[in-house]
This record gives structure tokens, sequence and C-alpha cells, in this order.
């Protein structure tokens, strides 16, 4: 059987790195994407099973963006999508949108604690 295949999406490669780490370290197979253009291509092309995904990349929003369209994408809108970012201690916080609710399965601050990711992870692959 084939390791899971998980997205992450950040465009901090010291990020990118620890995730890549972590993960692979339990058994999945991991490709990344340093912003929401990548992404989007990345999941057309590769079809992973999972995507860690932060919101500020290229532009503040740029994970929400991809969120959004991946919602509206017909074979990628049942990937779980676990957002994480350190938007909340920054100025853009306010920019994060509180009324509609964006198109993740979970919620991740960063730093990531490993244990809570790779449990999150091991949830949502069921």
């Amino acid at each position: 059987m084939l390791p899971a295949k998980i997205l992450v999406v950040d465009d901090d490669p010291d990020f990118v790195e620890i995730m890549r780490t972590i993960l692979e370290s339990h058994g999945y197979s991991v490709i990344t994407a340093s912003n929401g253009q990548q992404a989007l291509a990345r999941v057309k092309a590769e079809h992973p099973d999972l995507m860690v995904l932060d919101i500020m990349m290229s532009t503040v929003l740029d994970g929400l963006n991809v969120s959004e369209q991946l919602s509206r994408d017909p074979e990628a809108k049942f990937m779980p999508v676990i957002m994480a970012s350190s938007i909340a201690d920054t100025p853009h916080a306010g920019l994060f949108p509180m009324e509609e609710q964006p198109h993740m399965d979970a919620w991740l601050s960063k730093p990531v604690d490993p244990t809570t990711l790779l449990k999150k992870v091991e949830e949502l692959l069921g």
C-alpha cells in the first residue's frame, strides 16, 4: 500500500522542511508548494490525500483563496485541509474573514506541535 501523500504549502522553507521531516518520519509521502498558485497546480498534477496550508504567502490571504478554489473543485473538494498559520499573532489578523467559514478541516497555530499535527493527520486520513 502506498503511503498517504501530503501537500505542504508554505512560503517559509524552514517550516516546510520541519513538516517534511515530521511527516516522512511517520511514513507519509510529502510534496511541497511555496504559494497558492503552485499549490493548485500540485493538487491537479499529484492528487494529494491531504494538504497542510499556510494562509499568508504571496498575498495576505493566499491560503484562504486556495481553500476557496478547492471547495469549488469537484475533484479536490473532499481533500482534507489543515490550515497552519501564525496570522492570529500578526497585524493581519483583522483581515481573516470571520463571517464566512473557510474550507478547512482543522486549524493549527504556528509553531505547530508535532504530536498535534500527526494526530490531526491520522484523524483526517481515517
